[in-house]
């Protein structure tokens, strides 16, 4: 195989790769024997059909295809090897030369890494972040414990109030006629959920169980259902069940119920010690972001748009993994959403090119910092993913060749280089 570069405007290349005639003859060959089952001429019997008798009925070009697409992928992962470039895109295939006898000839057009222009980035200037914890915040966390800690109790000794979980049957009149869709019997309904008709659950306040409470409501003038637009309506109701959430109090049993503490004092501040370490957390997190943000925009560069459209791909792929893994595939998830693959891919473009962006900044400030990744912080990241994929780290090691290795030794120096741009960041009181 040869490689030949030849470098084109706006960071982009094209490389030709030329595979010598041995090899085109084995890939046709390999495709005959994949199509050869299939093959009926009268005369033979099925998948008996001599290579060079189908060539003589539809030509010697008959399996030239089959064997380009056999040919390509690894006649270009090893242009990809051999190549002193850094491409940052998936390849546009052309094909130049097919031909019997005569070696096979195809380009790729790709995009390359642009070079960088870094601005400043030691000392860029961010908001200092507050991370102290109030006492209401704290009363509020704990708050939220009392109710996912809260129970459903039944009542019978009151009307209905605002916040109860009802159950009722309902009917609903226009013009004194029922109409379709508006009954309902043993409906849950929690009042001042918002869940039915504007001005609906506020009128059941007050109604008592078993008795009948008439709510007069106006549809909206968009409502789903166009023959009720704009209609007024009476829905007669009746209360058949009354449930109310009950807290727990706020107490030393409580605490214990809760947490491993046996005092209210004692877990009060283990909550407040929680939010601190986590307002500390978001803080960096965000002064990271920030700061990083903020060298980008002092950068300069100038990204080939197939470096974009590659990026935007990936993007779409990595979320159809992830629903994937949550039991939803692409195609149910594009029929939900009324939309196609394409769609999803222009919606990311702009977040696509802002990744992009503080990547090569990034690696821009590794490189100019010399922020290296260690054979022990390797090693460290091999354990990290055998962790999560539950296997063992030798395992991992295995599967690493040298392009895995060094794109996980490159994501090692990313890192480095957002915490370095962070801690010399300088921080300022917003304002």
């Amino acid at each position: 195989m040869s490689l030949q570069v030849e470098k084109l405007e706006k960071n982009m290349a094209k490389l030709t790769i030329e595979t010598d005639v041995e090899e085109f003859e084995k890939a046709i060959e390999k495709a005959y024997q994949k199509q050869k089952s299939r093959i009926s001429i009268p005369g033979f019997r099925k998948g008996k059909v001599p290579r060079q008798m189908v060539e003589r009925m539809y030509g010697k070009e008959v399996f030239f295809e089959d064997a380009a697409n056999i040919l390509i992928p690894d006649a270009y992962d090893k242009a990809l090897d051999e190549c002193e470039e850094d491409i940052v895109s998936s390849p546009q295939i052309e094909v130049t030369q097919i031909e019997a006898g005569k070696p096979f000839v195809f380009t790729a057009t790709v995009a390359l890494k642009p070079e960088v222009k870094l601005g400043k980035y030691k000392g860029v200037k961010v908001d200092k972040i507050d991370t102290a914890v109030t006492d209401e915040e704290v009363d509020a966390a704990i708050e939220r414990e009392r109710e996912n800690n809260a129970r459903n109790i039944t009542v019978d000794d009151r009307p209905v109030k605002d916040g109860d979980m009802t159950t009722l049957d309902f009917e609903g009149f226009v013009d004194g006629e029922a109409f379709e869709g508006g009954k309902g019997e043993n409906y849950p309904l929690t009042i001042g959920s918002g869940a039915f008709i504007p001005g609906f659950e506020e009128q059941l306040v007050g109604a008592k169980i078993g008795e009948e409470t008439e709510v007069k409501v106006t549809f909206p003038e968009d409502y789903q259902a166009e023959h009720l637009q704009g209609k007024e309506a009476v829905f007669k109701c009746t209360v058949k069940e009354i449930r109310e959430r009950e807290l727990p109090e706020l107490n030393d049993e409580f605490a214990s119920d809760v947490s491993e503490f046996e005092t209210l004092s004692e877990y009060r501040e283990d909550v407040k010690k929680n939010l601190e370490e986590q307002k500390i957390k978001e803080a960096k997190e965000a002064k990271q972001e920030a700061a990083v943000k903020a060298v980008v925009e002092a950068s300069e560069m100038e990204i080939p748009e197939a470096m974009i459209e590659t990026q935007q791909r990936q993007m779409v792929d990595e979320f159809a993994q992830r629903i994937t893994m949550q039991g939803i595939s692409m195609e149910q998830y594009l029929q939900m959403t009324n939309t196609n693959y394409q769609q999803m891919v222009d919606r990311v473009k702009p977040q696509a090119e802002e990744r992009i962006r503080s990547r090569l900044v990034l690696e821009a400030v590794a490189k100019a910092e010399k922020l290296d990744a260690t054979d022990e912080e390797y090693e460290e990241e091999l354990k990290v993913m055998a962790d999560v994929y539950q296997m063992e780290t030798d395992k991992v090691r295995d599967l690493m060749g040298e392009r895995e290795k060094k794109g996980i030794l490159q994501d090692l120096a990313v890192r480095k280089a957002a915490e370095f741009i962070t801690e010399n960041a300088k921080e300022s009181k917003a304002k």
